[in-house]
């Protein structure tokens, strides 16, 4: 009652008022400066989004922490029917001990197996660098400092939020902090981004949401296997064929696992390197094992969870490896693949809401 008397007071004082200088009386002028504050807006989002681009990225790694974390408290789910929160918090703790375990009994050793790393890939590299020399290649000189120069200048602009070792961890505490809040209460965060949406889009919105969160829950899933697969089945293989800095080689092809294409192609030149620098034969073993590994996750692993979820084409994603690592840095090429399957779920469904609008017309036309 009190807000229709207040409105009723603005009202009348409004019509009592008489126009000010700033009153536009030309519809064509106001109409032209909708328009142009149309794009201004338009131009400022895009601005903000490349001076926030940094934070943008972090919250997206975020939203896929969140995806794995509640991805695995829906499978606990079928196995124990105990509240959501409650597996949420088992499967936190799951990861949380089985890091701990990772430091505790395996910290050392890998700590000291990449202290040694550096040493064997710089002299395989120099011996590759020799033996094409005396071959009539060139006089190619190689040293830790141009080959990092080098890397960085491919990968793109290292981005200042992970840029050093500081930062890395204050980046991947943070990315581990939101997407748990965000996978406590995931339906809070969607309703309130759908509340600043108009009443008709809001269905949409939420159809579009379901799906991205199902595709990026099977996604994870499939890269969370084949981290696994790949990073054991590397470890054992090395220890069973006598190659050096296994449990290192197990740990870094399974990181690298994540991404895909580039990364099983950085771990296989690594785990070659090292294995010719512990003799022909080791060499060759590493060839097996890195073709037989990743045969196995290729043409078993991703074609199962491709099914599953969108399936993306290599080319695809190598070329938004390339761009997203070139603009955004690291993060952009570790994010290149969920980014380019959220944007297909959503491009298909719009494709799916213009041929429905298009059967509706057609049907209502006589």
């Amino acid at each position: 009652m009190a807000a229709t008397k207040e409105q009723a007071k603005a009202q009348a004082r409004v019509e009592a008022e008489a126009p000010g200088p700033t009153e536009i009386r030309s519809q064509l002028l106001r109409t032209e400066l909708l328009k142009a504050s149309a794009w201004l807006g338009l131009a400022l989002v895009i601005g903000l989004c490349i001076v926030l681009i940094q934070p943008i990225l972090l919250i997206f790694a975020g939203i896929v922490v969140a995806a794995i974390l509640d991805g695995g408290a829906r499978l606990l789910g079928r196995v124990l029917p105990v509240a959501r929160g409650w597996r949420l918090l088992i499967v936190c703790l799951s990861l949380a001990l089985f890091l701990a375990w990772t430091v505790m009994f395996a910290g050392s050793q890998i700590a000291d197996q990449a202290a040694t790393l550096q040493t064997v890939v710089m002299g395989q590299v120099q011996r590759i660098a020799a033996w094409a020399s005396a071959h009539g290649m060139g006089n190619l000189e190689f040293d830790t400092k141009t080959i990092t120069d080098n890397l960085a200048g491919t990968v793109g602009r290292v981005t200042a939020a992970v840029g050093t070792v500081l930062g890395a961890l204050t980046s991947l505490v943070m990315i581990v902090v939101l997407g748990i809040f965000i996978a406590i209460e995931p339906r809070l965060y969607e309703r309130g981004i759908a509340w600043m949406l108009p009443i008709k889009s809001r269905e949409n919105f939420y159809i579009t949401t379901a799906r991205m969160g199902f595709t990026l829950r099977r996604l994870m899933a499939g890269r969370l296997v084949g981290m696994i697969v790949e990073g054991v089945g590397t470890w054992l293989a090395c220890l069973m064929v006598g190659i050096p800095m296994a449990a290192l080689m197990g740990l870094l092809t399974g990181l690298l696992a994540f991404i895909p294409n580039i990364g099983a192609i950085v771990s296989g030149v690594l785990l070659v390197l090292v294995g010719f620098s512990a003799g022909t034969d080791a060499g060759l073993w590493a060839i097996a094992i890195y073709f037989i590994v990743q045969t196995v996750d290729g043409y078993l692993i991703v074609p199962m969870v491709a099914k599953q979820t969108v399936d993306l084409a290599p080319a695809l994603v190598l070329g938004a490896q390339i761009l997203f690592g070139a603009l955004l840095g690291i993060m952009g090429l570790f994010l290149a693949d969920p980014i380019v399957a959220m944007i297909k779920v959503a491009l298909e469904r719009e494709a799916e809401r213009n041929a429905g609008a298009a059967k509706r017309k057609a049907a209502a036309s006589p």
